[in-house]
């Protein structure tokens, strides 16, 4: 096992991963920004780095930097976190390189995964059940046309190289193809450089589930079940839960084996997550995640296991210590991501913290490097705290979320704490009853701001 791991990220994760460390009897070391210089993951590391000004291009994304810091502390991994670098191949080969590992997939599986055009080919080869579109990149409008003609009006034309909704837009009849191909590519080109786009059969209600899986090195996969993921604003997810109100064990099962035995074809190693829509019974692979995801706790809730530690364990090496069937789901686990937005309007607001007190009690977990006193800086995402309850059943999770919601206190910023609040007392919410499109409903019913 290691001994040395450096952190290549901040705020909540990178504190999730050195805890992990921590419990290991790892040592960690820090790299931080200037805006970081009091941040908890750089106070409760064993060593810290400044790697440079607060931009992420000149810090946290600084390779340069970043590897300079672990061959002057002598650490022999690094792990990404999520965000940053963590999906970024350029960064997993110089790391290997630079003789350390990276404790992640292997870049040629991220590089991959990155493209969702090669990604979905690969997930066709091996059998996954897709959303009917393009076999590939659209060369030109007239074959978009000619695709959206066979598979039908709505139509969905994504960025090839996209994520977070960006380079992504819905036709729902031919008079608006050539516009929502025109803003994709567009789109694409500004935030990816590349302007490649496909296209996808668009579901009206669908439900966003993702499976956990985790790999070694020696060809044993298995996965930790399901997430819903559906109650999403602007593509980024809100709230999160394991398993899914809708699935059935047998329907999870289903999806798991298909999946871990595709990977193992794959040769894939470490943590993954594939995301799946899901409508009428039906699923169709839409992306891959070659990383931790930040909705990860849900999972450790119901089957009882630390992902970062199975990450360090088969980044050293070492085979997974269990099989499939000794895998076990208990209960159900809601995770809510509370941000530093004004809940109404979603509009930023960064600044010091005055008072911050986490809730308590059995079943409930707070994943965040707040603390009285502490300024959240601008720079970066706006995630201050993921809030996570674990129950025996659903009803025993939400009664246990709005309990914990009502006792946690972050005050001299706003954040989305009033949100969750309204959303878990929503009736539609408590019964299980909402798709990908529903959280956008809600907020305007509630007034929120969508523009």
């Amino acid at each position: 096992m290691f001994k040395k791991v450096l952190i290549a990220n901040r705020g909540e994760i990178a504190l999730r991963v050195h805890r992990a460390c921590q419990e290991m009897g790892i040592r960690t070391v820090a790299v931080h920004s200037t805006a970081d210089n009091t941040a908890m993951h750089v106070r409760l590391a064993d060593e810290s780095v400044c790697i440079g000004p607060p931009s992420a291009r000149d810090s946290y994304l600084n390779m340069a930097a970043i590897l300079s810091a672990a061959a002057i502390t002598g650490a022999e991994a690094i792990h990404p976190g999520y965000g940053f670098l963590s999906e970024n191949a350029n960064f997993a080969e110089m790391v290997e390189a630079h003789g350390l590992a990276f404790i992640g997939p292997t870049a040629a599986h991220i590089r991959m995964m990155g493209d969702k055009i090669a990604a979905k080919d690969a997930m066709r080869s091996l059998g996954v059940p897709l959303v009917p579109g393009s076999a590939g990149a659209l060369d030109s409008f007239e074959e978009a046309r000619a695709v959206a003609e066979e598979i039908l009006y709505p139509v969905l034309i994504k960025a090839a190289a996209g994520g977070g909704g960006r380079g992504m837009k819905v036709a729902r009849s031919a008079d608006e193809l050539e516009e929502a191909w025109r803003v994709a590519r567009t789109e694409s080109k500004a935030a990816f450089g590349d302007d490649s786009v496909y296209m996808e059969k668009y579901l009206d209600r669908p439900r966003h589930i993702e499976l956990q899986v985790m790999a070694d090195m020696h060809g044993n996969v298995v996965h930790f079940g399901e997430r819903d993921c559906s109650l999403q604003r602007r593509h980024q997810k809100l709230v999160e839960e394991a398993g899914s109100p809708v699935l059935t064990a047998d329907e999870r099962d289903a999806l798991g084996a298909q999946v871990t035995k595709g990977l193992r074809q794959l040769g894939y190693r470490n943590a993954g997550t594939l995301e799946f829509l899901w409508q009428d019974g039906q699923f169709a692979f839409i992306e891959m995640n070659t990383r931790l995801q930040v909705e990860h706790p849900v999972t450790e809730m119901v089957c009882n296991v630390d992902l970062v530690k199975e990450q360090l364990r088969v980044a050293a090496g070492e085979k997974l210590g269990y099989t499939q069937d000794e895998i076990r789901f208990s209960g159900h686990a809601i995770e809510c991501r509370i941000t530093a937005e004004d809940p109404d309007t979603f509009v930023p607001n960064p600044g010091r913290v005055d008072m911050y007190h986490a809730p308590g009690g059995l079943g409930v977990r707070v994943d965040s490097a707040l603390y009285s006193g502490y300024t959240v800086p601008p720079n970066y995402d706006s995630l201050v705290a993921k809030l996570v309850v674990h129950g025996q059943t659903r009803a025993e999770a939400i009664a246990r979320l709005k309990r914990a919601l009502a006792e946690m206190v972050i005050s001299g910023i706003k954040t989305t704490l009033p949100l969750h609040q309204r959303i878990v007392a929503d009736p539609e919410f408590q019964a299980g009853d909402y798709t990908i499109h529903w959280l956008e409903k809600f907020v305007a019913r509630q007034g929120g701001n969508q523009g």
